[in-house]
């Protein structure tokens, strides 16, 4: 009989254990990374972008991307990756410690890369949380 009981016991605190996993793993699940802000600027001071826009000169030296996470349940990694044109110029990983978390990069504009740029935002899943779109002009 003090078998059975057990037995019952250890099934029953393995159910409980199983049943507490899946509840915590639907969490992380339903819980959505976002990109709260995501802007091109010249540059972050006291973690605030500084002078955003969406058109900079040749001669700007270089950009920062900002982005603000939220939605992390855990340590995660974002990355992010610069493109010239369609071209990948810079692959960031970036480590994001909590459910608000600002973060940026840095990239150097040479003066000769006028055109389109984009950073693409790729989420811990290799998932495209947002794309920033920017133009250097001569």
């Amino acid at each position: 009989m003090k078998k059975i009981i057990s037995v019952l016991f250890v099934l029953a605190l393995l159910m409980t254990f199983s049943l507490y996993n899946a509840v915590a793993i639907k969490a992380q699940e339903a819980a959505t990374i976002e990109v709260e802000v995501g802007v091109i600027c010249l540059d972050v001071v006291d973690r605030e972008p500084v002078d955003p826009g969406d058109t900079f000169n040749a001669a700007v030296g270089n950009l920062f991307c900002y982005t603000k996470i939220v939605g992390a349940q855990e340590s995660i990694e974002i990355t992010h990756v610069w493109y010239f044109g369609e071209t990948e110029r810079a692959r960031i990983n970036l480590f994001i410690e909590s459910a608000s978390w600002r973060t940026w990069t840095t990239k150097i504009i040479q003066a000769h890369e006028v055109g389109d740029w984009h950073v693409e935002v790729i989420g811990p899943d290799s998932e495209i949380l947002e794309t920033i779109k920017f133009q250097i002009t001569s």
